[in-house]
This record gives C-alpha cells, structure tokens and sequence, in this order.
C-alpha cells in the first residue's frame, strides 16, 4: 500500500522529534511485507535513503537524512515495524522560498504537486528491497553518503570520523579509543565537525 499527501499535519521524525512543513511537500508512506528476517530491518531506512536519492537529486546524511548540495536538510525517512509489516515514511522539502535554520529544498522553484515521485519512490523502494536484506546496495549507499570521512560529535559525548558503513547499516567510526560500529538505536544525533 502507498499513500502520498501534500501536505503533513502530524508528521514527526526519528525519537518523536516534529517534522517542519515546507509550503511544497510531499510525504509518502510505503506499507509492506518485505522477505526480510525482522532482525535485518534496521537496513530498511538505509535502503530507502537509496531509492529516495535515485529519484530526487540529494545526498545521504546517515542514517536517515537527505540533504541538497548546501548541506542542508530537505528530507527524512522514518521506518516502523509491526510483526512481519513494515511502514516506510518518506517526507521531503520540494519548494521553500525562506526555510528555516539548516533546511531547505529539492527545487529553486515551485515544481507543482509531484505525484509522479511518491511512485517512483515506492517502486524504487520495493525493487531494492526486493534484492534481499544481504545483497542491498550498501557501496552505493557510502557513495552518495556526505557522512564519510568526516568528523562527527554524538550524543551524548561521543566523537571520531565517520569512515564507512557497515553490511548491516551501521557507521563504522574511527575514535581515539580505536574503531566503533554505531546503530542508529543508540545514536541519537550526528552532527558534521571540522574535517
């Protein structure tokens, strides 16, 4: 099941936080049963990152974000799970004359409604997913990543250079105390240092 919408009244992000509403959105809820073990299905945002960037011109911030060639937000995605089902929540910034501090938008001008990209999105989705929770892109994901090889803070008092993503979609992170594997469960905010 997909169900798209121009606008969210009730959108939140990762951790509850609130979703800002740019005045041309579009969010789109993906709704399935992928062939995945549940355990694997912490690689699903990472895998929607993907099908987001193959069809809108974005980067990947990890694990959830896109951002334009500024640096700055212009979407996110936010996975849930029930038993086997899944819900992937795709929302992005398509026009925004005056966004907020650190957000922005896929398009200097209004492009309209854009329903032709919540299919796009879906059906990238599910043809990536598709390919199997071991075989997903993950060299195409640290290519279009802006989070490698940079300097990153975490909450709460954690710091080093990001330097790759693992198979299983955690960032692998180089520390004065040697290498580190974060999962997104335990990072609550990433945040780029000077390199």
């Amino acid at each position: 099941m997909v169900i798209a919408a121009a606008r969210q009244t009730r959108g939140r992000g990762r951790t509850n936080r609130t979703w800002e509403n740019a005045p041309r959105a579009l969010a789109v809820s993906v709704c399935w049963a992928p062939r995945w073990e549940p355990s694997t299905f912490g690689r699903l945002p990472l895998v929607a990152g993907l099908a987001a960037t193959d069809v809108v011109e974005a980067r990947l911030k990890w694990p959830n974000d896109l951002v334009n060639a500024a640096g700055y937000k212009v979407g996110g995605i936010l996975a849930e799970a029930v038993g086997p089902v899944v819900t992937i929540g795709f929302g992005l910034n398509l026009y925004w004359p005056e966004p907020p501090v650190g957000y922005g938008a896929v398009y200097r001008q209004d492009p309209g409604r854009c329903e032709s990209l919540a299919a796009a999105f879906a059906s990238q989705l599910l043809m990536r997913a598709d390919a199997g929770s071991e075989r997903w892109d993950r060299a195409a994901y640290v290519e279009r990543c802006v989070t490698i090889n940079n300097l990153i803070t975490w909450k709460p008092s954690g710091a080093g250079r990001a330097v790759d993503v693992g198979q299983g979609g955690e960032l692998i992170v180089e520390t004065s105390d040697g290498v580190r594997s974060l999962v997104t469960g335990e990072v609550w905010e990433v945040r780029a240092g000077p390199s």
